[in-house]
């Protein structure tokens, strides 16, 4: 339960106990529920959804859906894409561009990344609104943040630490296979139940020949760009995974809606 709530303290602003100072090591395997936090977060994207199509046009309730998404992480991830592209436009050396990342501020880099996830984020959930039946939007939804927090699993697991102190080093030493392993065991899970609930077996099948698959992927090279960029992960590197990874999960989405339903 401690790791749980670890997780959700790290990952949202969602209240919950204090525990004060923590062990390296219980914040460390905190990943493993990342992806439970990721239901909860698609879970009230859903339900927000549901009642805010009652009152406004799909346009509106997007965009207030994507202000929802930066609302639920205090702006966390997209804080680590900004730093992590103005770091990678960076012509510094290693530390400079470290130096770059720890920077509280800003650059015209990291602002035009910040406002082309956000304008993507809004596009893509039209497209995918638009061409969704039934209730289809509603399982993208919950299934959305789930899928980006799952994203991180092979992304920490895989990589090194940029850094010798802050927390995506944490992550990093005290992820193991048996948490990588448990995460992607329960997220076939979650998957399996909102197939069952929102009646469509496909959406399992999409997931495990599909979603997966790319975000797997993507990870993978994620780590293999840090690496040549920053000689290894940092938090905000996996701030920058999350968002990509959100983005990359409509747009296949999208594809599929289009191709295949």
């Amino acid at each position: 339960m401690k790791k749980l709530l670890l997780a959700f303290q790290f990952l949202t602003i969602i209240p919950v106990r204090d525990f004060g100072e923590v062990d390296e090591q219980d914040m460390g395997r905190a990943t493993i529920f990342f992806p439970v936090v990721g239901l909860v977060e698609g879970s009230l994207l859903a339900v927000l959804a549901v009642l805010l199509l009652k009152v406004f046009p799909p346009e509106v309730v997007n965009a207030l859906l994507v202000l929802m998404l930066v609302i639920m992480n205090g702006g966390l991830h997209l804080d680590g894409l900004a730093d992590t592209f103005d770091a990678v436009a960076s012509r510094g050396n290693l530390d400079r561009k470290l130096a770059i990342m720890k920077d509280s501020s800003t650059g015209p880099v990291g602002v035009i990344a910040i406002v082309m996830t956000l304008l993507l984020n809004y596009v893509l959930l039209n497209a995918v609104h638009a061409e969704a039946k039934g209730s289809m939007f509603f399982a993208v939804l919950v299934l959305m943040s789930l899928s980006a927090r799952w994203t991180l699993l092979p992304a920490i697991y895989y990589s090194k630490s940029a850094r010798q102190d802050g927390l995506g080093r944490m992550f990093i030493e005290h992820t193991g296979t048996k948490e990588f392993v448990i995460a992607t065991v329960l997220t076939l899970f979650i998957v399996m139940g909102c197939s069952i609930i929102f009646s469509d077996i496909n959406l399992f099948a999409f997931y495990g020949m599909l979603i997966f698959p790319v975000l797997y992927a993507l990870s993978v090279m994620a780590v293999w760009f840090f690496n040549n960029h920053f000689e290894g992960l940092t938090g905000d590197s996996f701030g920058a995974v999350n968002e990509i990874a959100r983005m990359t999960y409509l747009i296949v989405v999208l594809i599929w809606l289009q191709k295949y339903t």
